[in-house]
Formats: C-alpha cells, structure tokens, sequence
C-alpha cells in the first residue's frame, strides 16, 4: 500500500471568486459537479481543495499549507506582478536551507513556499 496523493482543503467565503483567484494563480480550477459548494485547484501535481464555508472567520484562521517549488523568487514575482490580491512576503533565505516566502489569500488562508538553497535536499 502507498499513499498516491495529498489535497489540503481551504476554507473560503465565496467558491466562484475563490476559483477565479486561484485560476490567476495559474491553478487549473474547476468547481465540484455535486450539490455541495466546493472545487479543485491543480498545479504541478500540488492539489488544493476548495470548501465555502459561512462561518469561516479569515481573521481568525489557521489554515496554513506548504508548498515547495522550484524558484520561489519566480513564483513571488509572478504572483506580485499579476496583482493577485492578498497579502505577499517577499521570499528570504533560512537557516534549515529554504529560499521562502509567504502568500495569505483574501480568506486568510497562509501559502508558504519554498525552493532549496544550494547544498540542501530537493526533497522534503
């Protein structure tokens, strides 16, 4: 038996501007085809999930995923440049040999990311 995937699943106020958002993230998006508000956000083999939720408090969340890429530089100016609202954290070097920066989307869910420095794993 091995595991074949991973999804996080984020909870947000509205699933079509959350979608849309994603989608300018460069995420293939697409909207659950049940009766229930939830979608999908693909990119590169990392899956995210999409759940509304009405009581979801974007001040008061703690939802955080982390995300490893290869050149968080890039990903920071691409998001950045794109005018992707939300809060952006310029990548910096770390101790433990990650390149990383942050992104909290309008529902307060925090996207770490990160790329290996020269000399460290390219695995986690």
């Amino acid at each position: 038996m091995t595991f074949t995937g991973l999804a996080s699943i984020l909870p947000v106020r509205d699933l079509a501007r959350a979608l849309d958002l994603y989608s300018r993230m460069g995420f293939r998006t697409s909207p659950y085809e049940g009766p229930d508000e939830y979608g999908f956000a693909d990119r590169d083999g990392a899956a995210l999930h999409l759940a509304h939720s009405t009581f979801h408090d974007p001040d008061a969340s703690s939802v955080m995923v982390y995300l490893y890429v290869s050149d968080a530089d890039a990903l920071h100016q691409e998001w950045t440049t794109a005018g992707i609202e939300g809060r952006h954290h310029a990548p910096k070097d770390t101790p433990y040999g990650l390149r990383e920066g942050a992104y909290v989307d309008p529902d307060g869910n925090l996207l770490r990311y990160g790329s290996w420095l020269p000399g460290y794993p390219t695995v986690p």
